[in-house]
């Protein structure tokens, strides 16, 4: 139920500069003290409002007045004014000065300051520089309420209005009024359903040319985030119009006007004419451009290099077999290289043979992954550091001249390029085309790139499917690794998850010690499988906490998908206690020692590294999509939460960023891409055919170290090794490489 409080605002409590949000006392009728909270763009003591909103009981706290909206309230009498002017809301107008400026105008201040702020000079002290300041001051919070208050109207909250006014000043009122779906474009937060939600209110009609415009790019921005670079027109027009609720012949036009304005990009290919959003166009164009100058061919002396490679082989107590070593030869001679295989191939023994080739040659050598654990685990596996593709690029926080002040760069770009000889890419499936251009981008002519990854994992989160594109073109030399070694064929894990790449059938007998399949086909005994298991049966068996054994599952909605396994395992996981502090933020419940999950790229999010004594020995800013952790503390008085995460830095949450978290006791098996558990439990029992498949089944059985445990369905598995079926990932990196090959040649 909504309610109306009026008084004036008597003191500041907490401040998030960041986001607004404020915890403020406001002094009503009878003096009484109500505790306020809510997102203000700016407020200030003494100011007199009508806040609108409803009561609520916070748990330390006690009751507080969360406020929805609010209007500013004229000061009802001199002694009002001289308290809002004495408040420190003003610069440069104390307590005294206030008194003295009330005092002279009574009634009239509040008119003359707006009005005739050049008249404040009349008084002792303020010259006629201060007062034409203290007008401006004025008038600019003035324009700023007045502003909030319009934005309110249309259903636009604090928080949103203050990005708004942010981003437009005063030429806000002609952008909603003209064309609100600028919105959508230019302010992050805002999505095109919000914007088209303030357009039907103002009365911009269905079918107007902003709102169609707006849907196209919209419906592109929605085909990128499910890894999309482009879509087919026909597929384009018809998700716009089923979005739009408007005839696609209606569209044909404004796409075209698209084009001629240069947002999109039309490209004809074998099937079919593509729509590309033309940031995306050029970037997969350079990413093209750049791999072909990388790709030139390094003389070596083929007796020197064989000498080496059997110098190596000593060296690391075994001979490679015919594949590895032609992957160190051909390595040694390429520009772009590619090396490629399943789990238990010799990738990692094929990666250590190749440094090994080069540090022989004292080159300069740089190791990266897309994320924090694949390039932890790379370091474990070579014994040189490997660090992450963001951070190798050196990502930068802070703006550069010319640029928005909140948008984050890599420091290494063309300009500074990386100081390396060879560079080593692993789990490249995982590398979207917008980190692969800016990888491109820092890298020098000459400089040896060996891209290494499984290519039968699934593609990455973010748009592109780069390492297939960049395999199926045959434009660069790629070793394909096929045999599975000895020690790894005692692994029922990498043995089953290659007959699942096959598509053949897997026991499901439990004659295994690291894949098990426990039989059940009711939903509820799947649950209480998977609890008995985490809490109780695997920490002792592979030796690992509960926290590090992963619930991998298909789907992220539904009875066992992702969002309602979390809320159950929280509960049985990290049961609340009177020790441990909740947030609740946008309807999920966050609990002091859960597990988390960054579910966004967040390029300005600072972070750092604490030593002895929690003294930061290292601070950096950037955390990532698939960035796991444990949620440590919640400060209740500041609003945040900490995350200590996996590869030890530590990262404090505003209540705004927590909606970038979320639970991860169980996470889609597409977010596991590029990590390594202890344990692995995969609750099977239906879905949607295009998730039950066999490239997702294989992916989430090779993310396991120790041990896989199915709990489901034996027909369900079954049915996922047969079903090759894929949505298609629209992108043509491989044709823009072939038509630069055809231009070299």
């Amino acid at each position: 139920m909504t309610e109306t409080v009026t008084g004036f605002v008597d003191h500041i409590i907490f401040r998030n500069e960041e986001n607004g949000y404020t915890v403020f006392v406001l002094t009503g009728e009878g003096s009484a003290e109500i505790t306020c909270v809510g997102s203000f763009p700016d407020i200030s003591p003494g100011e007199s409002i009508e806040a609108q909103g409803s009561y609520t009981n916070h748990a330390s706290y006690g009751k507080q007045f969360s406020v929805t909206g609010y209007t500013e309230v004229a000061p009802a009498d001199s002694l009002a004014m001289e308290r809002y002017l004495g408040s420190g809301a003003i610069k440069g107008i104390g307590t005294k000065l206030a008194a003295r400026i009330v005092r002279h105008f009574g009634g009239d201040t509040l008119r003359i300051i707006e009005e005739e702020p050049e008249r404040l000079s009349e008084i002792k002290g303020i010259s006629a520089k201060s007062a034409q300041a203290i007008g401006s001051q004025v008038a600019e919070k003035a324009e700023m309420r007045r502003a909030m208050m319009f934005l309110q109207q249309y259903g636009i909250s604090l928080n949103l209005g203050a990005k708004i006014y942010q981003k437009y000043g005063q030429e806000l009122y002609n952008v909603l009024r003209e064309n609100p779906y600028r919105l959508a474009e230019d302010i992050t937060g805002v999505g095109f359903r919000i914007a088209d939600e303030i357009a039907s209110r103002i009365g911009i009609v269905a079918d107007s040319e902003y709102r169609i415009r707006s849907g196209i790019l919209y419906t592109l921005q929605q085909a990128a985030g499910d890894g999309h670079v482009c879509v087919p027109e026909a597929l384009l027009l018809e998700k716009a119009a089923g979005l739009l609720g408007v005839d696609p012949a209606f569209m044909g036009k404004h796409l075209k006007d698209l084009s001629i304005e240069r947002k999109v990009v039309f490209r004809e290919e074998e099937d079919g004419t593509y729509i590309y959003p033309a940031v995306y166009y050029y970037t997969e164009l350079n990413t093209a451009r750049m791999l072909r100058t990388l790709s030139c061919r390094h003389e070596t002396d083929e007796q020197s290099r064989e000498r080496r490679i059997e110098l190596i082989e000593k060296q690391m107590g075994f001979a490679l077999d015919d594949m590895q070593r032609s992957a160190v030869r051909i390595a040694s001679e390429s520009g772009v290289f590619i090396l490629t295989g399943g789990p238990g191939t010799g990738k990692t023994t094929t990666i250590n043979a190749i440094i090994r080739y080069f540090d022989d040659n004292n080159t300069v050598i740089s190791l990266a992954a897309p994320t924090g654990r694949a390039a932890k685990r790379m370091t474990e596996t070579t014994g040189y550091e490997a660090m992450t593709i963001h951070r190798m690029l050196e990502l930068s926080g802070l703006p550069e001249e010319g640029r928005d002040g909140r948008t984050a760069h890599f420091e290494r770009n063309a300009q500074n390029p990386l100081e390396t000889d060879v560079i080593i890419i692993d789990e490249m499936s995982m590398v979207d085309i917008f980190l692969m251009h800016s990888l491109l981008l820092a890298v020098q002519p000459g400089t040896r790139l060996i891209l290494v990854g499984d290519e039968n994992q699934l593609p990455s989160v973010g748009p592109g499917n780069v390492l297939r594109d960049i395999i199926s073109s045959g434009c660069f030399p790629v070793v394909t690794l096929t045999k599975i070694f000895r020690q790894a064929l005692d692994s029922d894990i990498v043995v089953n998850a290659h007959r699942i790449n096959r598509g053949e059938a897997v026991p499901t007998d439990n004659k295994s010690r690291d894949f098990f399949f426990l039989k059940r086909y009711d939903v509820n005994r799947i649950l209480n499988v998977m609890i008995q298991l985490i809490r109780d049966k695997l920490p002792g068996y592979v030796d690992a906490s509960p926290s590090e054994i992963q619930v991998l599952t298909p789907m992220r909605k539904g009875a066992l998908g992702a969002v309602q396994l979390n809320q159950i395992l929280q509960e049985y996981l990290n049961p609340p206690s009177p020790g441990k502090k909740e947030k609740e933020s946008g309807g999920r419940l966050f609990r002091e020692g859960d597990k988390v999950m960054q579910i966004r790229n967040n390029y300005q999010l600072e972070w750092e590294v604490l030593g002895k004594y929690n003294i930061p020995v290292e601070k950096g800013v950037g955390v990532f999509n698939g960035d796991t952790g444990i949620l440590r503390s919640i400060n209740e008085f500041s609003e945040t939460v900490t995350v200590d995460f996996e590869d030890g830095r530590t990262a404090e949450y505003s209540s705004k960023q927590l909606e970038e978290l979320e639970l991860s006791y169980a996470v889609t098996i597409h977010k596991s891409q590029g990590s390594e558990y202890p344990a692995v439990i995969i609750p099977l029992l239906n879905g949607p055919p295009m998730l039950m498949n066999r490239n997702l089944l294989y992916t989430a059985v090779t993310r396991a170290k120790k041990c896989v445990t199915i709990v489901g369905s034996e027909a369900a598995f079954a049915s996922m090794i047969e079903n090759v079926r894929q949505t298609r990932r629209y992108s043509f990196l491989d044709k823009r490489l072939l038509e630069f090959n055809d231009v070299d040649q």
